[in-house]
């Protein structure tokens, strides 16, 4: 009998042949700190992904995989780096789904994911620094650059006739990127930006920081920053003071917690959200909301399409092993190829188990350049009765 079962684990070794196993991927997430009220919903969503791939039978010779999640605090790079460090070393991922944030993500990036040779895919990692790292083809996104972000914002405020407003951002990679931005194309437009000014997250009080913005002149102010720290504190300061009550915002500030927050005096509000109305994005709503996710929820359609692609890229390659999931990723994300839909990750699994080629489109329309990022499309939200609307997609 032990020859026998020797002789069998040879021949799978020998002809690549996958044995059913656990495959453990790391979901690193902010589930504390300034987007805490986001996190549990983008987990859910890449954990609807890889339930979708164990539940087929068909992943791998019929292998699971196993959520680990750890906590990347979205803010504290030291924090996340040692639990981008457990998640390998100790937990011995394949890969990570995340981080979320752009500071962290970077720094998860470049002192752990990218020296061990495992890929991450960030859904929410929007600063446009992130596209000039060395990450050797280890370092993907689904969510676009905040470099496409700024000019799509400048082009809904034109369109509103807004001409000058006021800027603050929170003071890390995310915040700065993006402000930069955005100030870059609102000038080209036309627009005038009459003060840009940081906040720090974490003060119990921003009414100075208010006070100096106000004094600028403008009657609108664009808040870039997290909608469960910082930039909550100075749209609340704003309205207490009545020195602005016409925001504009992006997506670190798009969610249900920042309305329950604040209340009515966000009716009115316009901002940005990477997403769609596609195809796609429908059905993938519709599986989310069966699942209890947020119908809508930002990232929550990124993130599901994030977990979709490593699952994909494993079976392209015929190993959970770090390097060949890497060296598919790009492959089952683009043209040419059968189109895969969300709820389609099955399909995908067959086709591929068969030696044909996909091309996952997936809730967000995934299309990767040549450095692994998108292109991405933009919702115009307005705030109507006391809900984010979707306006416009961009």
């Amino acid at each position: 009998m032990k020859k026998l079962l020797l002789a069998s684990t040879l021949l799978a070794a020998m002809t690549g042949t996958a044995m059913a196993a656990d495959i453990k991927i790391g979901v690193l997430l902010g589930y504390t700190g300034p987007i805490e009220s986001l996190t549990p919903d983008m987990a859910a969503s890449a954990e609807l992904a890889f339930d979708e791939a164990s539940n087929s039978g068909l992943l791998l010779g019929g292998s699971k995989i196993v959520s680990v999640r750890a906590d990347s605090t979205c803010v504290d790079s030291a924090a996340a780096t040692a639990a981008g460090e457990r998640l390998i070393s100790s937990h011995g991922v394949a890969a990570i789904m995340g981080a979320d944030c752009s500071g962290v993500t970077g720094a998860v990036a470049n002192n752990v994911a990218i020296p061990n040779g495992v890929v991450m895919v960030s859904p929410s990692a929007t600063s446009p620094g992130l596209s000039k790292i060395k990450d050797n083809g280890f370092f993907f996104r689904t969510s676009p650059s905040d470099a496409r972000q700024g000019e799509v914002l400048a082009a809904v405020l034109k369109s509103r006739g807004i001409t000058e407003v006021a800027v603050t951002y929170t003071n890390n990679d995310y915040g700065k990127g993006l402000s930069d931005s955005f100030n870059t194309a609102f000038t080209a437009v036309g627009g005038k930006i009459s003060i840009t000014a940081a906040h720090e997250d974490g003060k119990a009080d921003y009414a100075a920081e208010v006070g100096a913005l106000s004094a600028a002149g403008s009657k609108h102010l664009a808040v870039f920053g997290y909608l469960d720290q910082g930039g909550k504190g100075i749209i609340q300061a704003s309205l207490d003071s009545g020195a602005f009550s016409d925001f504009i915002l992006a997506d670190g500030m798009i969610g249900d917690s920042l309305l329950e927050a604040i209340g009515k005096d966000l009716n009115g509000t316009i901002g940005t959200l990477p997403g769609a109305q596609s195809e796609g994005a429908m059905s993938f709503q519709a599986m989310g909301e069966k699942a209890g996710i947020k119908k809508g929820g930002p990232f929550t359609a990124e993130s599901y399409d994030a977990g979709a692609l490593l699952a994909l890229a494993m079976q392209a390659a015929g190993s959970a092993d770090r390097a060949a999931i890497q060296s598919k990723l790009m492959m089952v994300a683009n043209a040419p190829g059968e189109k895969i839909m969300p709820g389609e990750i099955a399909k995908g699994l067959k086709i591929l188990k068969s030696g044909g080629d996909i091309d996952y489109v997936g809730a967000t329309n995934v299309e990767f350049n040549q450095i692994g990022e998108v292109l991405g499309t933009y919702k115009e939200l307005e705030v109507q009765g006391g809900k984010f609307e979707t306006i416009k997609v961009h």
